[in-house]
């Protein structure tokens, strides 16, 4: 069976157990938990005397060099993250074929596990949650990473009351541009029950995405439960996109509205309508005055330190020492639960392929177009964006290509959803067909999203024009490249920073050099027939 049309759901073989082993420094006393890409144990680190937590690379993915890379990548996003709300990196390395990263124990709990034993918290402890992850954010956002992956199995409360974000494998790295190549189809990039709609939908992520996460997961807090629960994944990632949650202030009486305003800001379905950064919402939450919560916030938010945002995030004030108390009091040392990876994100071209929510001019012929006999193991579902929704997290060809399948576009007002999520499905395509160097295919898929002509989809046209760009640079066929990459030129203006700085990474350094040449002359290119280039 294809590697690409396996159930992400399939439980991976279990490794042998290390305990009891010595690696290099480091003696493995018990295996703490199970995730992913890993298995975990708490280990002690002989020359320092010291306890971490050591994840050690399942051994069916170790023979996997990009499997191998985006474990490293894990060691060094996190690493590059030092800050006392982040469970710090000490080591990563491989010992007698064993790849393994070292790093902070916390010695505690998990922020489910803290739930499941006090239940729904009250403001006080909501708010010194919501402090110290959001205080991270802000360090990781500083450093473009996105976490993509918050909720509660990876916010750490440790015995002494301080929180810990946990997992930034997970992250996708702004500057490195490589992160989203290491991804294997048919995994997600994040969890269906906190992921935000831009996550779900395959769109551009950037840190108010992790905003929404905390979102859930804050609503999750205080209500006892997430904001939208389901039987299966694709019901809850559903909901995430088109249902609001029930208000939190009816849920809880007792919780000042600000706080519940605060949750419900951070769950807004538009990015742009929720904060925009975590400095934002630390901002708000200093406003809260809650009482009893005594962390004395300085002035002028904008112009705290790296330092002072730290100090606050972990202040002991009366909140933390009643958080330590009740951990104290319980006299649990949990390990962590890895996350679990299950399929969402694709590879190449993310986070540049993966366009906004526009409608697509249709095309009389479809592309791809397969009786639905030929579908293996893809059920016909209730509408295109359910189906659409449900490739995404399967993240198969098939899957992929059952979208157009069942819901073929056509030119008709009322088919409008059709053309949405069938074109989505071909940008999918194209990243599936770029991963696996089938370039031919994806080129097909490029042009195809070229060849919109409407105002309401330069977005797309630039798409498909930066998608043939990269297909020809994979080829080596420079000047091609360079051809369309000048055709894409004046509609980079429909396009983000992120979206742009992605596509830059995809190309060898000379067409690179040129792309951003390029640009620059568009930006300050005087108006050509009564049209001037947008800054």
């Amino acid at each position: 069976m294809d590697d690409r049309n396996r159930s992400p759901s399939a439980e991976p073989p279990r490794d042998p157990d290390f305990s009891g082993r010595r690696l290099g420094d480091y003696e493995l006393i018990r295996r703490l938990g199970r995730g992913g890409m890993a298995d975990v144990y708490l280990a002690r680190q002989v020359s320092l005397g010291r306890q971490v937590a050591f994840k050690v690379l399942r051994g069916n993915l170790a023979s996997d060099g990009k499997y191998i890379r985006r474990f490293q990548q894990e060691a060094r996003a996190a690493a590059s993250l030092v800050h006392a709300n982040i469970v710090a990196i000490h080591e990563v390395g491989c010992i007698e074929g064993v790849h393994f990263i070292a790093q902070e124990y916390v010695q505690g709990q998990n922020l489910r596990q803290f739930l499941h034993r006090n239940g729904p918290v009250g403001a006080r402890i909501g708010v010194r949650i919501m402090r110290q992850v959001a205080a991270a954010l802000h360090r990781s956002a500083q450093h473009e990473i996105i976490h993509r992956d918050i909720k509660p199995e990876n916010i750490m409360i440790s015995s002494a009351g301080e929180v810990k974000v946990a997992d930034f494998g997970l992250a996708r790295v702004g500057q490195d541009g490589q992160g989203m190549d290491l991804t294997q189809v048919g995994v997600t990039m994040g969890t269906p029950l906190y992921m935000s709609p831009e996550q779900v939908e395959g769109r551009t992520v950037d840190p108010r995405s992790d905003l929404y996460s905390l979102g859930v997961t804050s609503y999750h807090m205080f209500a006892g439960r997430p904001p939208f629960e389901g039987e299966t994944a694709l019901s809850i990632a559903l909901q995430h996109i088109k249902q609001d949650p029930a208000r939190l202030e009816d849920l809880r009486t007792d919780l000042p509205p600000g706080l519940c305003r605060v949750v419900h800001r951070m769950l807004k379905k538009d990015p742009g309508e929720r904060y925009q950064s975590p400095s934002e919402v630390l901002k708000d939450l200093r406003a809260l005055r809650i009482e009893g919560d005594d962390v004395e916030w300085a002035s002028g938010l904008d112009e705290w330190s790296d330092a002072e945002l730290a100090s606050l995030a972990v202040a002991q004030s009366a909140a933390t020492q009643q958080l330590a108390a009740v951990m104290k009091s319980q006299a649990v040392a949990l390990g962590r639960r890895r996350a679990a990876i299950a399929g969402l994100a694709l590879a190449a071209l993310t986070a540049f392929l993966a366009g906004a929510a526009i409608a697509f001019w249709n095309r009389p012929e479809p592309l791809l177009a397969i009786p639905g006999d030929q579908i293996p193991q893809v059920r016909k579902l209730e509408s295109a964006s359910a189906q659409y929704v449900f490739a995404a997290l399967d993240g198969t060809e098939a899957a992929l290509r059952s979208v157009e399948a069942y819901f073929p576009p056509s030119a008709s007002a009322e088919n409008a959803e059709n053309r949405l999520y069938v074109r989505r499905s071909w940008q999918r395509l194209g990243e599936l067909y770029l991963l696996g160097g089938e370039l031919d295919a994806a080129m097909d898929v490029y042009r195809r999203l070229a060849e919109t002509v409407e105002e309401t989809e330069v977005h797309f046209r630039a798409v498909g024009l930066a998608g043939q760009a990269v297909v020809h640079s994979r080829r080596g066929e420079k000047a091609e490249a360079a051809s369309k990459l000048a055709e894409a030129i004046p509609l980079m203006t429909s396009l983000n920073p992120t979206e742009i700085q992605s596509l830059l990474t995809q190309l060898d350094p000379a067409l690179r050099e040129q792309l951003e040449r390029l640009r620059a002359e568009s930006l300050t290119a005087p108006s050509r027939s009564g049209r001037g280039a947008r800054g």
